[in-house]
């Protein structure tokens, strides 16, 4: 099967979980930027969680399905349309051949999800579906999609054909039919155009005074215009350290909070670099990176502190909620 852009939207990339081991040699780990609604948008579709979706940014594309599809579009709100008529997100949804399914601007946040069931048909490059647009490898030629582009599509899992084959029993006239119910609000993270990001204390942490510190966990920050998937930049009330000293590049990773000379905080993301030399006062939770991933230009980030227990709670919380989600699918579709 193959899927038509008709337009490519701000920048649509091909993205999986990452691409692990290569970091040693100085490969970045890239992937999505928002975890929780890439692995979501697969789960709904049969998909295994980690499988290609596409990941649009701030506006997305125009596809045309040239045969029926299973697909779910998670994430921020990008008034999604096919043919015209509004697609509901964060559920499974039938695609009719012949469709147009139409992103328009992001509503609120700035990246969302679309998984086809069966996953994007790209070739592996060490081991990863990621799209790495610095290096140009990776995901549909190592590049955002453009117009006239051909993505083509796996062949669906046996839960995804069960599940595509129920609704389109189900489907009338109309270019989609979707399931009456949708992944709860409780489970969402909790996007929020001004999102609160909780923190732990990071390598370097007590190199800073305890003013430095109440000022980050105090202040609002902006992102800045600079920022990209390689990392975020935030200006507010400059941080320091108590004294300037020399540091040894070492590890860095998602979430990691780097403070360069300037005091103004850099998060790192998904196209972070292998290492960094600049303090690490502190690294985001895992299970609030979507809530970062999701700021756009412009929005306030605030931080609350939190500790090792709380982080791990709250990991697991979201794994529990997703090992759930794919349960009650293969329930629902027996």
């Amino acid at each position: 099967m193959t899927i038509h852009v008709r337009k490519p939207g701000l920048l649509t990339t091909v993205q999986d979980a990452g691409r692990y081991g290569y970091q040693k040699y100085g490969v970045i780990v890239s992937g999505v930027m928002d975890s929780f609604a890439h692995r979501t948008a697969n789960l709904l579709v049969g998909n295994d969680e980690q499988a290609a979706s596409l990941e649009m940014t701030i506006i997305g594309p125009s596809l045309y399905f040239e045969a029926a599809a299973l697909i779910a579009v998670c994430g921020s709100d990008f008034s999604a349309k096919a043919d015209g008529m509004p697609v509901p997100m964060w559920r499974p949804v039938y695609i009719k051949a012949g469709t147009t399914l139409e992103f328009g601007p992001s509503r609120e946040g700035c990246r969302g999800y679309i998984a086809v069931s069966g996953g994007m048909d790209v070739p592996k490059h060490m081991n990863s579906y990621s799209t790495y647009l610095r290096a140009g490898f990776g995901g549909f030629e190592g590049r955002a999609l453009k117009e006239g582009d051909l993505l083509q599509l796996k062949p669906a899992t046996a839960l995804g054909r069960k599940m595509l084959r129920r609704l389109e029993s189900e489907a009338g006239e109309t270019a989609f039919h979707s399931v009456k119910w949708r992944v709860s609000y409780e489970t969402l993270p909790a996007y929020k155009p001004n999102p609160e990001i909780r923190i732990i204390p990071g390598a370097q942490y007590d190199l800073f005074d305890s003013d430095c510190i109440e000022a980050l966990l105090s202040s609002e920050f902006k992102v800045q215009p600079q920022s990209d998937r390689m990392g975020y930049r935030l200006a507010g009330q400059p941080l320091a350290m108590l004294e300037r000293k020399e540091m040894l590049s070492e590890p860095v990773t998602f979430g990691t909070i780097q403070v360069p000379p300037d005091g103004n905080p850099i998060v790192l993301m998904a196209d972070r670099q292998t290492t960094g030399g600049y303090p690490k006062v502190a690294q985001v939770i895992t299970a609030d990176l979507p809530l970062l991933a999701q700021a756009q230009i412009g929005s306030g980030v605030r931080f609350k502190l939190a500790d090792l227990h709380e982080a791990q709670e709250a990991y697991l919380l979201t794994e529990w909620n997703l090992i759930n989600l794919r349960k009650s699918i293969q329930m629902y579709f027996l």
